[in-house]
């Protein structure tokens, strides 16, 4: 019987992911850092993954954190590349509460080698303390996001210098954004709650987490831009993720773009951003594109993972979305797969890859029939020039809708248990679990009506 366990995306080998907490670029090798429990009744950990050559065929080395002392568990956080070595950054809860505590890395290429241990620790990683704990006004600081701070806020075209952090504050139904500056990464000042100027799209009452930022140059204005990654937790359980543009300036984020869906899938929470290493982008390829991606699943922490297919099966949960390439075109992402997805597709045992450049009329559409080894249909990809649909068969479709200035084209990847799509040039992406009887077979497509399909691409077995 063929697993469910997808091939080129991040899953921990056993047990609960329940979060990515960062993931590293070092040239062509990518570290992934991400938060998961051994077993359901384990403490959260992070675990690590590597992969060469793009961030496709993924290694599982030794774990870096867990749990020590009067620890309960270690929660999601942020990697960052300093002095040619890993800052870590994560949250610390104990029975009194959480706090954000940093671990260091001396050497990134110097990692412990891989271990048949499944709980084994890099003895590499060393833990530093405690940096940022309760202070008069703010209480339990949890998830932090470290990027590299501005030599100027007036001009960014200067570069960086020193860091900033973006961390949640407060109850768990009432978090509270906040920013602080440091200028080596240990000592840090706090600049206040994070607060709007402009129009964010968001209601007085949403309930925000796990906060990120990315940065993009525009390419219509080749303004520098901050992109703030949101999830939205909602009353019905199920998160809803994305993005607002604009330009942090101390504690304050000036929105030109309020907020938009960063995927429009079933099962897609807590974006999340890739920092690199001194060497392996300059300035200019720096902010021309980014790398984000998140956790294939639609309802985050309010999720019970024991009730997953894959759990029950096979004794894993939950997988990290592709990475994606990001650009900011006109306020607004565009995210396509990350370069080499379709020669690992060929070089993978089951995953499927399907690309095509069509012509769509308005009352015509083309339609893709993922197919199992069983012959059953289990998700419906249709795209009818304005609108992209997803329908798994077994609950509402997931829907989403196409600018007329976006090219009628499209690229499916199945893997596993994971379906994304991407259309429009990138505008639209969809992240959906799916559950083949024995493993996907075909991606079965037809042009219907006045419906063409001018060029298309087929990769895997």
């Amino acid at each position: 019987m063929s697993s469910l366990r997808p091939e080129l995306h991040v899953t921990a080998e056993s047990g609960i992911l329940e979060a990515a907490a960062g993931m590293l670029r070092n040239g062509d090798t990518w570290h992934m850092l991400y938060q998961y429990r051994p077993a359901p009744d384990q403490p959260s950990r992070w675990g690590h993954q590597l992969s060469q050559d793009g961030p496709f065929d993924w290694a599982i080395y030794p774990d870096v954190l867990a749990a020590k002392g009067g620890e309960t568990k270690v929660l999601a956080g942020s990697v960052v590349s300093n002095n040619g070595g890993a800052d870590l950054f994560f949250t610390s809860v104990t029975a009194a509460g959480t706090s954000i505590q940093f671990a260091r890395v001396e050497d990134i290429n110097n990692l412990a080698e891989i271990t048949d241990d499944p709980l084994a620790l890099d003895p590499s990683v060393h833990r530093s303390g405690v940096v940022i704990s309760d202070t008069k006004e703010f209480a339990r600081f949890r998830s932090p996001c470290v990027v590299p701070d501005w030599q100027s806020v007036d001009d960014r075209n200067q570069g960086h210098d020193g860091w900033l952090m973006l961390t949640s504050t407060g109850e768990p139904d009432s978090p509270v954004p906040v920013i602080l500056e440091s200028g080596d990464g240990k000592d840090w000042d706090l600049l206040g709650p994070l607060t709007f100027s402009g129009d964010t799209g968001l209601d007085d009452d949403a309930i925000l987490v796990a906060p990120r930022l990315i940065r993009l140059r525009d390419e219509v204005d080749q303004e520098i831009y901050d992109v703030l990654l949101l999830t939205i937790e909602r009353q019905d359980g199920l998160d809803r993720s994305g993005y607002i543009v604009g330009k942090l300036k101390q504690a304050n984020f000036e929105v030109s773009s309020p907020f938009q869906r960063i995927d429009h899938g079933h099962d897609f929470t807590r974006p999340r951003n890739t920092n690199y290493t001194r060497d392996t982008v300059d300035n200019e390829e720096r902010y021309s594109k980014g790398y984000l991606f998140g956790l294939f699943n639609g309802v985050g922490r309010g999720d019970d993972a024991t009730k997953q297919t894959s759990w029950k099966n096979e004794g894993w949960a939950n997988s990290l979305s592709l990475p994606r390439s990001t650009t900011l075109q006109g306020g607004k992402l565009f995210q396509t797969p990350a370069a080499g997805l379709p020669d690992a597709v060929e070089q993978s045992e089951n995953a499927k890859f399907w690309s095509a450049l069509c012509e769509i009329p308005h009352g015509s559409n083309v339609v893709a029939e993922i197919a199992d080894k069983s012959g059953e249909v289990i998700a419906t990809v249709t795209h009818s020039g304005d609108m992209i649909s997803v329908d798994r068969h077994i609950d509402a479709p997931a829907r989403a809708r196409l600018d007329e200035v976006d090219e009628d084209n499209i690229s499916i990847v199945v893997d596993g248990n994971t379906l994304e799509v991407y259309a429009g040039g990138g505008s639209v992406v969809m992240s959906s679990r799916i559950i083949p009887k024995e493993g996907v077979s075909e991606i079965r497509v037809t042009a219907n009506e006045d419906a063409t399909i001018e060029t298309e691409w087929r990769r895997g077995r």
